[in-house]
């Protein structure tokens, strides 16, 4: 099998989704055994059901995946209603573990999976969390951190109500998803949707996730004079707009990490940042805007345009921010088609997250895509 089954259907009945589903795949081939499931939040409590009718329907395939307040269906986007779509691939069956609801600390893992990668000296996974769970940032931190996983991408949840996760079976409550070996050959990358709007400051201090001052001067006063006069003026127009962003230091090539505002106290001269600040050293201030998203989604793509050359895309996966999307893009799925556009036509399948995860970090604002090759 050269490029991924894909099928999709909307429905409000759970059934006819899932036939409509398996009419559109047709025979399945037998070497077909991994499928990325995902669906939109209206179908949280069906999952199971829906889980049953395909392993049933196809006993091979193994099936990780979650769901999305909005889901990418190839190049469509689609929210607010129950939707489904699916991805089957063939994998060599000793290229891939699925990795089960996991909750505590990375050396709790199971010995059979750190055991297969300990032998492969490469693992790419694709992990789902629980956003509902306080401690899934520290143990996705703990995995990245401890060089459990080599690359780690995926994203956490969003859902108007529970938080379910596929991982061979249903699941929620910690991190679950797929391990690949070396064998499985991957391109990845991503896009931010913010751009800095000043210099990288030094924090000089900080308080929890409060910055007290930055480059020895006080923090309000250094985050007025980056945004300038007509947003200083009017601080209600800040929220949505004018983050927080903390810049990674082993990067090369300028990455960071996009935080929000959570407050200013001009009195007090102190900025509020939704992320833990003691620990960091730097930080600037970025602005959130479609021109800035589209701009850096263009530069994503031509990235992957020039590292895969003429090589076939097996299939893709596409994790993006819920506040991405129809927000900065557009009503009409544009932020997928500018995938579409510049790669061409494959199988392509995601969600619209509450967190992005790209090389063992969590994001916000920021599109992960996923080739498989």
């Amino acid at each position: 099998m050269q490029q991924f089954l894909f099928a999709s259907a909307q429905d409000n009945d759970t059934a006819t989704l899932v036939r409509d589903c398996l009419e559109q795949i047709g025979e399945v081939p037998a070497e077909a055994n991994l499928g990325f499931l995902y669906a939109t939040d209206q179908l949280a409590d069906h999952l199971q059901v829906i889980l049953t009718q395909l392993q049933r329907e196809i006993p091979a395939v193994q099936w990780v995946g979650t769901v999305g307040m909005g889901i990418c269906s190839n190049f469509q986007e689609i929210y607010d209603r129950p939707a489904l779509a699916l991805m089957i691939g063939s994998f060599a069956s000793d290229s891939f573990r699925i990795l089960p609801n996991f909750v505590g600390d990375p050396d709790t893992l199971p010995r059979e999976l750190e055991d297969w990668y300990r032998s492969q000296g490469f693992s790419f996974a694709l992990l789902h969390g629980d956003p509902s769970n306080p401690e899934t940032a520290s143990w996705l931190a703990g995995l990245a951190n401890g060089q459990v996983f080599d690359f780690i991408n995926g994203g956490l949840t969003s859902s108007n109500s529970s938080n379910p996760q596929l991982a061979g079976s249903l699941t929620s409550g910690g991190i679950s998803g797929v391990l690949f070996n070396e064998q499985v050959q991957i391109s990845t990358d991503h896009t931010q949707g913010c751009s800095p709007i000043g210099p990288v400051h030094q924090i000089t201090q900080a308080e929890r996730n409060i910055a007290v001052t930055l480059d020895q001067r006080p923090a309000f006063e250094v985050m007025k004079q980056d945004i300038g006069e007509v947003l200083a003026k009017d601080l209600s127009r800040l929220g949505g707009y004018i983050f927080a962003a903390l810049p990674i230091a082993e990067s090369d090539t300028g990455d960071y990490l996009v935080r929000q505002l959570v407050g200013v106290d001009p009195e007090r001269q102190l900025v509020a940042v939704g992320d833990w600040l003691e620990k960091q050293d730097r930080l600037m201030f970025c602005r959130r805007d479609g021109n800035t998203a589209q701009e850096d989604m263009q530069r994503m793509l031509e990235r992957f345009s020039r590292r895969i050359g003429e090589q076939q895309i097996r299939g893709g996966i596409y994790i993006s921010c819920l506040g991405r999307g129809r927000y900065q893009f557009g009503e009409n799925s544009e932020e997928l088609k500018m995938i579409q556009q510049k790669l061409g036509d494959f199988p392509l399948v995601g969600f619209f997250a509450n967190g992005e995860i790209y090389n063992g970090r969590l994001y916000g604002y920021t599109g992960v895509l996923t080739l498989f090759l």
